[in-house]
């Protein structure tokens, strides 16, 4: 029975020296393996065996890029105005041994050389050219803390500036800055849509009045075309039928009423031919007058 109870007690033993001894890493990830407390080895992903009580793992360490954002930094400008820089910082741990031995805690290390280098790097410059480089200063910062996190086995890859947050008063005047430049070129444009209605407007006019003259220049020359074909018509008829004198006179008589209906007409002034036609007419009336006057006698 005690024989039972010692193999029982040994295989327990050895199940549990067995467990302690196989560890599996995931990948992705890292185990730093220290031996009688010294550094041994370093675990890579997948299945590792280790000494019982004289190895130790320490936390795995993930080899992934990993995304840190930081609170709102003060930091002052060139021209002694406090502002409020947000940043966030990608890297990736490179040597698992350096990141876990060279520092205490490489998170609480990135933090605290962002915000120096962001006050070196903001202190030189002027507000206007902070809000406007930020290109320039996440250059600057991700050379700065590349370099320095590199004997912490860190690699810094990007480095960005969520928010620039200048104190209220200037905030306020740059709003009044904006507005003004938006008044600015709404005035603008309008002005210069009242320019180009008043160019189109002027445009139309001129062609309106152009045609307009066209049209009466055209209508006066159908007219005098209208009348000189009426009366050369007329003319060509009167000299088809050749009238003489009297005829001529008659017709004139005939008219004179109608030409002193006008109130305009104050004198006229009748041809020489005109007045001997006339005269003529006279006469033949007079020797018609006299012929009978002697039939009745």
């Amino acid at each position: 029975m005690e024989s039972i109870i010692v193999a029982a007690v040994v295989a327990l033993i050895v199940i549990i020296v067995i467990a302690r001894s196989v560890r599996i890493v995931p990948q992705a990830h890292a185990g730093l393996v220290e031996r009688l407390g010294r550094y041994n080895r370093t675990l890579e992903p997948g299945l590792a065996l280790i000494i019982p009580v004289v190895d130790r793992v320490k936390p795995l360490i993930d080899m992934r890029e990993q995304v840190v954002s930081f609170p709102p930094q003060p930091v002052i400008t060139e021209d002694n105005l406090v502002v409020n820089i947000d940043s966030v910082v990608y890297f990736q741990v490179t040597d698992a041994k350096a990141a876990s031995y060279e520092i205490q805690d490489y998170l609480i290390g990135i933090e605290q050389i962002t915000v120096t280098t962001l006050r070196n790097v903001i202190g030189g410059m002027d507000l206007e050219t902070t809000l406007t480089s930020r290109d320039q200063i996440n250059a600057q910062l991700r050379g700065v803390l590349d370099e320095a996190t590199n004997r912490w086995g860190l690699r810094v890859t990007r480095v960005e500036l969520k928010s620039i947050d200048p104190p209220d008063s200037v905030q306020q005047s740059m709003e009044k800055q904006m507005r003004a430049e938006r008044d600015k070129r709404a005035a603008i444009l309008t002005a210069e849509g009242n320019k180009q209605a008043a160019i189109l407007t002027a445009e139309g006019e001129r062609q309106a009045a152009i045609l307009a003259a066209e049209g009466q220049a055209e209508a006066q020359r159908l007219r005098a075309s209208g009348e000189a074909a009426a009366v050369k018509e007329v003319f060509g008829a009167v000299r088809d039928q050749d009238p003489d004198e009297r005829v001529m006179a008659y017709e004139f008589m005939r008219h004179l009423p109608a030409m002193a209906q006008g109130e305009s007409s104050k004198m006229w002034i009748v041809p020489t031919d005109l007045t001997k036609a006339l005269g003529t007419m006279a006469g033949a009336f007079e020797q018609r007058a006299e012929q009978a006057g002697s039939e009745q006698g």
